[in-house]
């Protein structure tokens, strides 16, 4: 489980830029094509909050659509796996735009 450690990081980058402070919430964009389970993410948020500046913080989830270009017929696409094709014309050529985000927004701290 990969989302254990991506937890992790994002929690670390959190409590960085915080500064000591107590984290309120915080707002993580996943993207559908990313590989990131983002109930996982939420189920993994808890425990590895705990004891820390980000315990007890509202963790809000973005999840993105996965959106391609297709280089054939120029149109855009909904995407829901790397490697789709076009809806429109069922072209292979896809050049992702959107759906592989893995990042926090952000973040919200008490003063």
């Amino acid at each position: 489980m990969h989302e254990m450690s991506i937890t992790q990081g994002i929690i670390e980058l959190c409590l960085e830029h915080a500064s000591g402070k107590r984290v309120l919430s915080l707002e993580v964009e996943i993207g559908q094509l990313s590989s990131v389970e983002p109930d996982s993410i939420e189920f993994c948020f808890e425990a590895c909050s705990r004891d820390t500046s980000l315990e007890g913080a509202i963790l809000n989830i973005i999840r993105t659509p996965g959106l391609g270009h297709c280089q054939e017929c120029g149109g855009e696409t909904l995407l829901s796996e790397l490697f789709g094709s076009c809806k429109r014309c069922g072209g292979h050529r896809i050049t992702i735009v959107a759906g592989e985000e893995l990042r926090v927004r952000e973040i919200e701290v008490d003063d």
